[in-house]
């Protein structure tokens, strides 16, 4: 079976591309089985910068191809922001529930209407310190003025989906995947391995 390290130290990223890449026939790996786990700077400007810097860098130190993601929620009225410093928005102390609400006192005088924001995913596949695949997906939504749900991690509490009419961390895991952004790209992904577009060795 295919084997793809998933260049990630976050629990929940992790879980969500084992059971998704697992549909796909595709075996995954953490960053556990890399000898040398330094963790990579991600001082790209980018999204895929980010996840390209990732990506290359750890598929460096495994024989093994490495899939790294970049992503994050940008909210209109924060000028785009947190973006690509969506895990450390407020500090990188910060839990998951704390950091929604650092959200939600940054647009506390912001009306209903101007509280759009979007989640953006890009996945990068490399091998031996070059990336060989790239692929990204979005999902359009509204930021909440408290959080909602008790499912997904990071800020799924506080994104209302209205396609959905609930938040992310309301929504099963099955129903996210169906919609959010990492769910797209993964199937993005996924399609590629099984038309040949991305060839992943064993």
């Amino acid at each position: 079976m295919p084997t793809v390290v998933v260049a990630t130290g976050n629990p929940g990223k992790v879980r969500e591309f084992t059971l998704a890449l697992a549909t796909g026939g595709l075996d995954t790996l953490g960053l556990e089985a890399l000898s040398d786990r330094t963790p990579v700077e991600e001082n790209g400007a980018t999204f895929e910068a980010n996840a390209r810097l990732k990506a290359e860098a750890y598929s460096r130190r495994t024989p093994h191809a490495v899939l790294a993601d970049d992503s994050g929620l940008s909210v209109d009225a924060l000028d785009g922001g947190p973006g690509i410093h969506s895990a450390r928005y407020g500090s990188p102390m910060l839990s998951d529930p704390a950091r929604c609400r650092a959200i939600l006192k940054a647009l506390i005088d912001v009306p209903d209407d101007k509280r759009t924001a979007r989640f953006r995913c890009v996945l990068a596949i490399a091998r031996e310190g070059r990336t060989i695949a790239i692929y990204d997906g979005v999902v359009e939504g509204t930021i909440l003025r408290e959080l909602r749900g008790e499912n997904g991690f990071g800020y799924d509490p506080i994104f209302f989906h209205p396609a959905s009419k609930r938040t992310f961390a309301e929504l099963s895991r099955e129903e996210k995947e169906s919609v959010s952004h990492r769910g797209q790209a993964i199937r993005r992904l996924l399609e590629a391995v099984r038309n040949g577009t991305l060839a992943i060795p064993d």
